[in-house]
């Protein structure tokens, strides 16, 4: 039997299937029947859409059906899965991890591509800005703000950008095509061996499809939306593929000042070999320029100097710029597996942002100018294997993984997006034309070991220990000075699983992880508040402890569960510095909740599926006046998400309804001020004219409900005359509005 990596192992089930008109691929199909193990039963499965003949759907057992060769390059209907979540009881490490299928992506309603991360059970993917700049995201009571605490990989390459020009693990998605993606891995927790950096909240591994189909599609939006998309597969004769993918799009929003964000992406990718001995290429580009109207004074909104969907300074925008090369090879025997990555990345980063307007410079205002080169060079290599000792099976995994950054970031004082000399008030500068400059080099290295032993049908027990480095230098271009700094960090994890037991498992986790911290904090090289007085000192790595107890299980036929309960204590919570455009580190944290989620498929060809997420976050330490914190309330850590969502493919028709609430939440520390949070409900439908032709309309904010998509609390003044307030900011939730797109097979 050839060994498959965890992750990998992850995304095998056995489910509902069905077959569906729209198809405009050219393969073979594989079925098999899979002997899952003792208490699951026999069930059927299918294996990926163009695969070669020894592609193998693995389980304790197997038995595979090869399709002939004269049956190659002869039209089929796909025998395709209606459920977008993989049932992985018995496989799970966790209660709380998970495996999404390709379905979810292409039949979930998302108004931008950042959203098909909402996917993920209790995860909220929204803006404060345009739709050019990376999206906000919260988790298990946290604001990960654009990424910090939730690890995001693409092909296995990390997206988190350290020591970001706007945000620490800025997380920038908008270089996807959703069209490529053929499912998503998610994790929960520090409970993972194999996940390092940024992964305490959760973590997300967005895998490529090897076969796509050969479509163009147009679509158009009543909010100024339109996008052209091309892409297919070539096969060639000895079973290596080749996806190729182009879109194009542009977007104004319902905005006083339209967003006139417009962008360009390719991908390129080829698969050679088999599932023992191979390898794959891919190159990504992406490019894009935007508008912004970023969160706004609500106080502006009431006295009417702006309009709902207006902006105090309509110069505010972006630019952003990406390309990558990565690639993996792999080797494989009957108990073992071994796989190596590699990539590179340039990418390039401009951001105009006003969030305070007039407060420290009541003449030019305050817009800000951040700009970020990078180029990011990694790789990771894991070896996998099975083993017997007795009749106890044990399964290892033995990696390492690493990165380096070459990063120049700065920010400047602008107005109008034109830079001018000076910087305001306490961020003043001994250079012209300059706030901030740095010259960053920053290396990261994680050895991990991981062991599942299985003692007994009913129980496996998961070991896991990680040690990470890191370390680099600051050269700060302001006034000269050379920085070095480096850290250990060791972390053990491990997981206790008990059954399966009438088809139920229940999951002891717990952990130790971290984040890392903007290397300019760590060095001093910028001037912010207590930070500049030297009372609290910054770690490269910040840890974090947590713990996690829950149980998957079916308790009915096609009914598939999880509920966890967990808390996470931080040694030190991250915060958005706006003024000195980088996140400060904060005082310790803990954050306890529980979560449920739950799939149901009453007929093979309708699901059902709800997340509901409670969390309550508050700091610990006893010195928050040193970090000039007055409450204990961590600001914009939501207390309550849930969503709900329906998904159907019957016959010619097919489409999905999501609705999703997120809970109020605190602008400020002493909880004086809140936010309401919001609740939203978007769907698709689709029509299959024939296996080559289809139309598709999607429905955003179909009540039209008027909300803020994302809140903070800023100290600002509105005008040049005005005095300074203090007060909550808003970004709306765009209102009611639709996109119609049209596909064809060719």
């Amino acid at each position: 039997m050839t060994v498959l990596l965890p992750e990998e192992r992850l995304r095998q089930s056995a489910v509902p299937f069905q077959k569906r008109r729209c198809n405009w691929r050219r393969s073979t199909i594989s079925v098999s029947v899979v002997i899952s193990g003792l208490l699951m039963g026999p069930t059927l499965a299918v294996a990926a859409e163009g695969a070669s003949d020894t592609d193998k759907v693995e389980a304790s057992g197997h038995l595979e059906k090869k399709t002939t060769s004269a049956a190659q390059n002869h039209l089929v209907e796909r025998i395709s899965v209606m459920a977008s979540r993989r049932n992985l009881l018995g496989r799970a490490d966790t209660a709380s991890e998970g495996s999404l299928t390709a379905r979810e992506i292409q039949q979930r309603p998302a108004y931008r591509v950042g959203q098909i991360l909402e996917a993920v059970p209790g995860l909220v993917v929204t803006s404060h800005s345009g739709e050019g700049k990376a999206n906000q995201f919260l988790l298990r009571g946290f604001n990960l703000d654009h990424g910090t605490d939730l690890a995001t990989f693409v092909d296995d390459m990390p997206v988190n950008g350290v020591s970001n020009a706007h945000g620490q693990g800025y997380t920038d998605l908008n270089f996807l095509i959703p069209e490529t993606l053929s499912g998503i891995d998610y994790t929960k927790g520090p409970f993972h061996a194999d996940i390092g950096d940024f992964g305490v909240a959760g973590s997300d591994h967005m895998k490529l499809a090897d076969h796509i189909a050969r479509q163009i599609s147009l679509s158009a939006g009543t909010l100024g939306d339109y996008r052209a998309y091309i892409g297919g597969t070539a096969r060639f004769s000895n079973g290596d593929r080749w996806v190729n993918a182009f879109n194009i799009s542009h977007s104004d929003g319902p905005w006083k000042y339209p967003d006139n964000a417009r962008s360009i992406r390719a991908l390129t990718h080829y698969t050679h070999g088999t599932a023992t001995k191979g390898f794959d290429l891919t190159g990504m580009f992406y490019r894009g320029q935007w508008r912004a109207t970023n969160d706004q004074p609500v106080a502006a909104y009431s006295e009417g100097l702006i309009s709902r969907y207006g902006s105090l300074d309509p110069t505010d925008g972006g630019f952003s710029e990406r390309y990558s090369l990565s690639a993996h090879y792999h080797l494989a025997g009957d108990d073992w597996k071994w796989v190596t990555s590699a990539f590179a990345i340039h990418d390039r980063l401009t951001l105009w942002n006003n969030f305070t307007h007039y407060l420290d410079d009541p003449v030019n205002g305050d817009q800000q100018q951040q700009d970020e080169t990078r180029t990011t060079l990694g790789g990771s290599s894991v070896y996998f294997r099975q083993d017997h000792v007795g009749r106890i099976r044990t399964d290892t995994q033995v990696g390492v993984q690493g990165r380096y950054d070459f990063l120049y970031v700065d920010r400047r004082h602008t107005h109008q997006r034109v830079t001018l000399p000076e910087c305001p008030s306490s961020l003043e500068s001994t250079v012209p034309d300059l706030c901030n400059g740095d010259n960053i080099d920053l290396g990261a290295v994680g050895l991990f070991v991981q062991n599942t032993t299985h003692w007994l049908p009913w129980l496996r027990m998961v070991v896991g220990l990680r040690e990470d480095y890191q370390g680099g230098t600051d050269e700060n271009l302001v006034d000269g000075s050379l920085t070095r700094k480096h850290q250990w960090l060791f972390q053990p994890k491990g997981s206790l699983v008990f059954g399966p037991w009438k088809k139920t498992e229940l999951y002891l986790s717990g952990g130790r992880g971290f984040h890392s911290n903007d290397f300019r904090s760590v060095s001093g090289s910028y001037a912010s508040d207590e930070f500049a007085k030297g009372s609290v000192k910054v770690p490269l790595m910040t840890s974090a402890v947590s713990g996690e107890i829950g149980v998957r299980t079916t308790p009915l036929r096609h009914l598939n569960v999880q509920a966890a309960a967990f808390i996470i204590d931080f040694a030190s919570e991250l915060s958005y510095d706006g003024d000195a455009g980088v996140t400060s580190p904060g005082p310790a944290s803990r954050r306890e909740g529980i979560e449920f989620s739950a799939q149901y498929n009453p007929v093979t060809w309708l699901e059902l599926n709800t997340d509901l997420s409670f969390a309550k976050a508050r700091y610990q330490a006893s010195d928050l006046a040193s970090y000039g914190i007055d409450g204990r309330y961590v600001t914009n850590a939501p207390s309550f998400v849930w969503s709900f969502g329906i998904l159907a493919d019957r016959g010619p028709w097919y489409g999905g309804l999501q609705v999703r609430w997120l809970g109020g939440y605190p602008l400020v520390e002493d909880n004086s001020l809140r936010s309401k949070g919001y609740q939203e409900l978007n769907l698709n439908i689709g029509y299959c004219f024939t296996k080559n032709l289809k139309l598709e309309a999607n429905v955003f904010n179909v009540f039209n409900t008027h909300a803020y998509a994302a809140q903070y609390a800023y100290d600002y003044r509105l005008t040049p005359a005005s005095a300074v307030q203090s007060g909550a900011t808003g970004h709306p939730l765009e209102p009611v509005s639709a996109r119609f797109a049209l596909t064809a097979g060719f």
